[in-house]
């Protein structure tokens, strides 16, 4: 027996296709425009009179007008705007097609918080827009034509630009916008005006024909609960909310991650969020606000930042670093037991490292090569994960790797 709602949709498609469109009842610009304008402001509590039938479709149908397959795995590279919108593009894109490679995960938002492409001069985003990416639908068609799996990131909380043209939005310290020791500043993960500042971005990138919107820096600044009581902010709707500081910072990623997923839905894109991988070590985060099986319980994909360089001596291994292989195995086998908790338990597409770390060292650095790499795909593989990132903040990637090792 059909639903209630289900019952309605059928009579809506009916009703559509005994409708007479011609050039006097709508034409196919309108139609575009009508759609897009439905995507743009839809809200869940927004329902379309049934008198308005194209409007109504069209918040279940968009289309970019884009033909994008799903791999059988997603294996992909990280862009930063610079190069998806310079001329390392062509020499990154010949990479991919000459490899097993399959992906691009391009900055949409990026980490100073400014947008890669200029969108329309009218945009409330056009301001902190950067013409990086300087023909996005041309880069898009690109990526069409070489069946390059494309996938937006962007760059939640942390956001220099939108904290110094909106200091109430962001953390204070004695009248001024806190920066962390690099200078960097983060926006309030209480406050939904931010929410929805990024939701926009991401619903941009969706009609820009990104299957895949991936969100970083989905937490507050690292060591917060050291600070939280010396900043002046606000706790928005969860002021009120009778749990402990920590508790409280967990409900606010958890509740944007949800949100954001459900308000992504009628763009039939997947919703992938950045995560540390030391998150699956704990029951939550004390000061980011980052409880792993929350937020893999509300998005379609889960990105958990891997690099061992990353890690202090943890699964016994002394120096993760120079021991790839025996890092990623050991987290593969903790994350899969916790996925395997879930009851609709997200895709792992875990961030690995293909760079050096010279920082950890005092003389010669440990080196990042083909074996490293392979090392840490294999290890992915026979814990039963086929999907991976690969990440160089310089986009500069290791050549004549086998990114399928095991097939």
């Amino acid at each position: 027996m059909l639903k209630h709602q289900e019952f309605g949709w059928l009579f809506i498609l009916v009703l559509l296709f005994a409708w007479p469109v011609n050039s006097s009842t709508v034409s196919a610009e309108e139609v575009n425009q009508d759609t897009l304008m439905a995507q743009r402001h839809y809200k869940k509590e927004v329902q379309f009179a049934v008198s308005d039938p194209i409007k109504r479709l069209a918040r279940f149908t968009y289309n970019s007008g884009y033909q994008f397959s799903y791999p059988e795995a997603v294996r992909g590279i990280y862009l930063t705007g610079h190069s998806a919108g310079g001329s390392r593009f062509d020499s990154l894109l010949e990479f991919v097609n000459t490899t097993e490679l399959n992906a691009m995960v391009i900055d949409i938002k990026d980490d100073h918080g400014h947008l890669t492409f200029r969108p329309e001069q009218d945009s409330p985003y056009y301001d902190i827009s950067k013409p990086y990416i300087d023909d996005p639908e041309a880069m898009m068609e690109i990526l069409e034509e070489n069946d390059i799996y494309p996938i937006a990131r962007i760059v939640v909380f942390k956001d220099s630009v939108l904290a110094e043209a909106r200091p109430e939005l962001s953390f204070q310290e004695d009248g001024e916008v806190w920066v962390n020791n690099r200078g960097e500043a983060f926006v309030n993960p209480y406050e939904k005006e931010v929410w929805e500042y990024n939701l926009d971005i991401a619903k941009m990138a969706a009609e820009l024909g990104f299957q895949d919107i991936q969100f970083d820096y989905v937490r507050y600044p690292e060591g917060f609960e050291r600070r939280d009581e010396n900043l002046d902010y606000s706790q928005g709707e969860y002021a009120d909310v009778d749990i402990d500081g920590v508790q409280k910072r967990v409900e606010a990623v958890t509740d944007f991650v949800a949100y954001a997923r459900e308000e992504l839905e009628v763009y039939g894109v997947d919703v992938s969020v950045d995560i540390f991988g030391y998150a699956a070590t704990v029951e939550e985060t004390p000061g980011i606000g980052q409880n792993f099986s929350r937020i893999a319980d509300n998005v379609d994909v889960i990105s958990s930042m891997i690099y061992p360089s990353h890690w202090t001596p943890h699964f016994g291994i002394d120096f993760p670093d120079k021991e790839p292989y025996r890092l990623v195995d050991a987290y593969s086998k903790l994350e899969n037991d916790i996925l395997a908790e879930l009851d609709n338990p997200p895709l792992s597409r875990p961030w690995i490292q293909d760079f050096d770390a010279p920082w950890l060292y005092s003389g010669e650095t440990f080196t990042y090569g083909v074996e490293e790499v392979e090392a840490q795909i294999r290890a992915l593989n026979e814990n039963g994960i086929d999907e991976f990132l690969l990440w160089n903040a310089g986009n500069v990637y290791t050549e004549d790797v086998d990114y399928t090792p095991l097939d």
